[in-house]
């Protein structure tokens, strides 16, 4: 069973507004769209975060992704969105049944946000529930989805 979704884009920049006014900016780094299902646990937050901080996407001299987050000493912006768990199979207006309430969600974003922060990394952030307007200037392209499942 799939859990918590984070889909990682390695960036350039990014920043992320809502109604025109930035609220959140980085430079070289990662932009991380999190989406929390319904069952998904405190846990699943944490040992997400890890994951995306630790994946070797950053390249080395050779062109092999060889560094991560952590060891460039990149930034994070993390985006929530719920649509990550839209389900398309039946109709055309996706589902969204197993997506989280909005306070799991919300618990669970802040909860992976603060496990990112507790490892000294710049973390910025979009705000929960609003309409943003994300820049991103995705690098390689490097697009990874990386989820909860089968773990725990």
């Amino acid at each position: 069973m799939i859990g918590m979704r984070a889909v990682v884009q390695r960036v350039a920049k990014a920043d992320v507004a809502v109604e025109g006014n930035v609220v959140g900016c980085i430079g070289r780094g990662v932009v991380i769209l999190l989406g929390v299902k319904n069952d998904d646990r405190e846990e699943d937050a944490v040992w997400l975060a890890e994951k995306c901080m630790n994946l070797r996407i950053f390249e080395n001299e050779e062109g092999k992704f060889d560094f991560s987050l952590l060891d460039i000493h990149g930034e994070a912006l993390v985006v929530s969105q719920f649509t990550l768990y839209g389900d398309c199979r039946r109709g055309r207006r996706p589902s969204f049944t197993d997506a989280a309430p909005p306070e799991l969600a919300e618990s669970l974003y802040e909860a992976f946000v603060e496990a990112i922060r507790r490892s000294g990394l710049n973390v910025q952030t979009g705000v929960f529930a609003a309409r943003m307007m994300v820049n991103i200037h995705n690098e390689g392209p490097v697009t990874l989805i990386v989820d909860t499942e089968g773990v725990g």
